[in-house]
């Protein structure tokens, strides 16, 4: 069997893996030609994830939470390689530090690793894997420094399926480019991340059109790679950087023109991170979005004494609600590509699960779990009335309401008791002995642990038979973590989650600026505080993230009708990567001392947008007033894939050629149909054709299926039964039964 792996980057690390410890395990003849091509020649790798990344990059995953192949926990794994050839990162990295001494690989299981380390990472154990494979006499292993731009089906006239044709260019082989084609059976496409020709969206067509009218000014269409694409001459001292973008790709470009550039951050006495600027810096950097928000920072996985991380089933958002919306609400049933479906909504479906489940993780995680599990039973009945009425009827706020007001009763409940004792108006004594279906004790050193920090508690359980006292002490208390000392000051609120600056915080940019700070200030404590500690860390990061498999059942194969699909990856994706997947506090800080000094601008604030005012290009913002003169324009977001757009050849081609479709979610009386650009295949990631046939030659995994299916990406996570992993593992089954073995 001859096979072609489009694409090196970690993708194909974890289907070499795969492929090595099935060869490495079995007995009888296999006879294997496996071909892998990749234009940037990091084998392992790929660009984004390269070894070359600019070291002012950094993973938002802590190193012992990085793996690069299948262990116990993957569902029906096949043979595992031995326990030292599957090390984590942090493992690996170890293994380095004690063989080389290289201060680069000293780093801690917790922490949080550059990007370019678990780049060396990644193309190490891809060689080791290729080593593997290499050991059997009848498998061969080539590897092509070159850019794939088509695949060609000589059998195609004939109407049969043989062999294909991968026409690929070497990079840099001195030989003018010749097109070289390589014949094989099969086809995995790992391409990974690209981009998309600017001309292909209205916003990016504008922004050329913009930086067009000023011959002075540049547009960078793609930040990666950083150290090629924002290079001294493109934007170096004196300039002045637009920054389109504020999530991880936009971080990574600030900090590049930053620290990369030789700034250094330094902490004064008072712990506060302060920039020392190198000269090599653009003058300024102006950074804005639609919100004008950076990420949140990710919450430290660290907790109270005691606690202990377990998975958590959603109460309110599980599969289980899902299905049963789908069969009490859902359209009537609809195919989508080869699948049928009844398709829900997200904003009158499935949003009020999620931001009723953040109302009870949060006062879980403030109150503790006794009272938590009383907010979950006392819930029930709206959650039922919800499930088998409500959501059929009712608008979005409305169903919120319903489903969070016995919550709100709830912690109404709790609140006043403990503002009774915490103000002294009621001896602790009479309210411990009052029946309640929660505990007082368990609540309110919950409380005092959370808020006021364990030396007021010591000072709290000294006085606590004298209200007066209980009174006085807390009338002397700050919270180390800049919460309300009292709890009526800690209500959960999902307005304030989503706009956590005011607007009367946005009406002049010097105001944005300060409550930017404030906010970062208190979130970065937040994080720090981590999660099963911090109770709106542990709602954003335990909803979002952690029972993101509920979402993705609903959304995947046109689960959501077109319309609501359109607005779940247009806006609330957004929301979800903003709450759950920002980077560490290590470099939010960064960001913040960036903006403190003042060569980071974010006085633009929300909705900000690009345009001309004469001969110069400038950044306005709608909101704050302001209005900043920019000199280069780089568009600093991951773009939605679209094979039609893509900006690579190969796509644009495989359409053209009739060998893939758009993956299709179609109308249903619910506005126009909608297509998000990746490509239709069948749940084993086989590609179909535009006249619904299934090609058994070629399969795709990664970010080129984005849409069809939700959240292709994500570094490979030990001991979890990683999505990615199960990805390869359903190719490769598909994959041997071809190749007539079991692998």
């Amino acid at each position: 069997m001859r096979l072609a792996i489009v694409g090196g980057g970690p993708y194909c690390t974890y289907a070499m893996e795969r492929l090595a410890a099935s060869v490495a395990a079995h007995e009888g003849p296999i006879g294997l030609d496996i071909h892998v091509f990749d234009r940037t020649g990091h084998f392992g790798a790929g660009g984004v994830h390269s070894d070359a990344q600019a070291p002012t990059s950094f993973l938002n995953r802590i190193a012992k939470h990085v793996s690069f192949g299948a262990d116990e926990s993957v569902e029906d794994a096949g043979p595992l390689l031995p326990a030292e050839l599957r090390p984590n990162l942090y493992e690996w990295c170890r293994r380095q530090f004690d063989e080389t001494a290289d201060p680069r690989f000293d780093i801690d299981p917790d922490g949080w690793p550059s990007r370019y380390l678990h780049g060396l990472a990644l193309r190490a154990h891809f060689s080791q894997y290729v080593e593997i494979l290499r050991s059997r006499p009848s498998v061969t292993v080539t590897l092509h420094h070159a850019e794939v731009t088509d695949i060609e089906d000589p059998a195609e006239r004939q109407g049969e399926k043989g062999p294909l044709l991968v026409a690929s260019t070497p990079v840099d082989d001195g030989q003018g480019g010749a097109v070289t084609r390589t014949t094989v059976d099969r086809v995995l496409l790992l391409t990974g991340h690209s981009y998309n020709d600017p001309m292909r969206s209205e916003r990016t067509r504008r922004w050329v059109e913009c930086t067009e009218r000023v011959p002075s000014s540049e547009f960078v269409p793609s930040a990666y790679p950083l150290r090629e694409r924002l290079t001294p001459s493109v934007a170096g001292p004196g300039q002045v950087v637009g920054c389109a973008g504020t999530m991880l790709t936009g971080i990574d470009v600030i900090l590049h023109l930053t620290e990369g550039r030789g700034g250094r951050f330094r902490r004064i006495a008072d712990g506060e991170l302060r920039y020392v600027p190198s000269g090599q810096e653009p003058r300024s950097i102006v950074a804005f979005s639609e919100s004008g928000l950076f990420a949140f920072a990710r919450p430290l996985e660290s907790g109270l004494s005691g606690a202990k991380k377990q998975k958590r089933k959603g109460i309110f958002l599980n599969v289980e609600a899902i299905d049963r919306l789908r069969e009490s609400f859902g359209s009537d049933p609809v195919r989508v590509g080869r699948s049928v479906s009844r398709q829900i909504d997200y904003e009158r479906h499935l949003l009020p699960l999620i931001v009723a489940e953040m109302w009870l993780l949060y006062y879980e995680t403030l109150f503790g779990a006794d009272f938590g599990g009383h907010l979950a039973q006392a819930s029930a009945a709206a959650r039922q009335d919800f499930l088998d009425r409500t959501a059929g009827t009712a608008s979005t706020e409305e169903s919120v309401r319903m489903l969070t007001a016995p919550i709100e009763r709830g912690v109404s409940e709790a609140v006043d008791a403990l503002e009774s004792l915490l103000l002294g108006r009621s001896p602790y004594v009479s309210l411990r002995a009052e029946a309640r279906a929660w505990s007082f004790d368990a609540l309110l050193w919950r409380y005092v642990d959370v808020v006021l920090g364990e030396s007021a508690r010591e000072r709290l359980e000294a006085g606590l038979d004298d209200p007066a006292e209980v009174a006085s002490i807390v009338a002397g208390l700050e919270s180390p973590t800049r919460h309300a000392v009292l709890p009526s000051g800690n209500l959960f609120s999902w307005e304030r989650t989503l706009d956590p600056i005011a607007p009367s915080d946005q009406t002049s940019p010097e105001q944005y600026r300060k409550a930017m700070v404030e906010f970062m200030t208190v979130d970065h404590l937040w994080a720090r505080q981590g999660t099963f500690s911090n109770p709106a860390k542990t709602a954003a990061d335990g909803v979002w993230r952690g029972l993101r498999p509920a979402v993705v059942h609903a959304v995947n194969f046109g689960g959501l009708h077109a319309d609501a699909h359109r607005t779940f990856l247009g806006s609330w994706l957004r929301q979800h990567n903003r709450l759950a997947y920002g980077p560490v506090p290590d470099v939010m800080e960064r960001i913040q001392a960036l903006i403190e000094h003042g060569i980071l601008d974010v006085s633009p604030g929300p909705r900000a947008r690009v345009d001309t005012d004469g001969d110069t290009l400038v950044v306005t913002g709608p909101r704050t007033g302001a209005i900043r003169p920019i000199d280069v324009l780089v568009d600093a977001r991951v773009p939605s894939f679209d094979a039609s757009a893509d900006i690579a050849p190969l796509y644009p081609n495989l359409l053209r050629r009739g060998l893939v479709r758009v993956w299709h979610n179609p109308h249903t009386g619910r506005g126009e149909g909608f297509e998000p650009g990746g490509l239709d295949l069948t749940e084993d990631f086989r590609v179909i054709r535009p006249d619904g046939s299934v090609d058994d030659r070629i399969s795709v995994l990664g970010p080129a299926i984005e849409g069809q299916r939700f959240f292709q990406g994500g570094a490979l996570k030990p001991d979890a039964n990683h999505h990615a992993m199960r990805n390869v593992l359903c190719w490769l089954r598909t994959f041997w039964k071809q190749a007539g073995t079991g692998g």
